[in-house]
């Protein structure tokens, strides 16, 4: 059974965790990993959610308010053997909740194109394609994306 922990970046599971997403997208990266990386630190990440299977911290994700209306989602990641159980969306679903509590209106995401898996998850839980922002406007690999909750 799935259980969920709000918390933020500094508990133990979601550092483990982080450093296995970390590895994973050095892997599908490539030369452009380091400079995804700059912007994917955790020390203040005050809204962290972490999926439990049984106990055993599997997935997470997280956010930061990135303005007065939305909220940009961060660090999701499952790890390879609990995908397909409906996990990420599940975390995503709390992350969405948690900042329309804090009265966020949309929650925005950048992902990488060469992650089908991730654009198309996405997609199926209503994220749109929108301008690439910030730092990721003029990154070819990046998908910039946006849900109004």
């Amino acid at each position: 059974m799935i259980s969920l922990l709000r918390t933020d970046s500094s508990h133990p599971d979601f550092i483990g965790l982080v450093k296995q997403l970390d590895q994973f997208l050095a892997d599908l990266d490539g030369e452009d990993h380091a400079f995804y990386a700059t912007f994917n630190t955790i020390p203040s990440l005050k809204h962290v959610v972490v999926a439990f299977d049984d106990g055993i911290a599997v997935g997470c994700g997280a956010f930061k308010h990135l303005s007065q209306e939305s909220a940009e989602i961060k660090r999701m990641f499952v790890l390879p053997d609990h995908r397909g159980k409906g996990i990420a969306p599940i975390v995503l679903n709390e992350l969405e909740s948690w900042a329309k509590e804090l009265n966020h209106s949309s929650t925005t995401l950048e992902t990488c194109r060469n992650n089908p898996t991730a654009v198309n998850l996405y997609r199926r839980l209503g994220y749109e394609t929108i301008p690439n922002y910030g730092q990721y406007i003029d990154v070819a690999n990046s998908i910039c994306m946006k849900k109004f909750l």
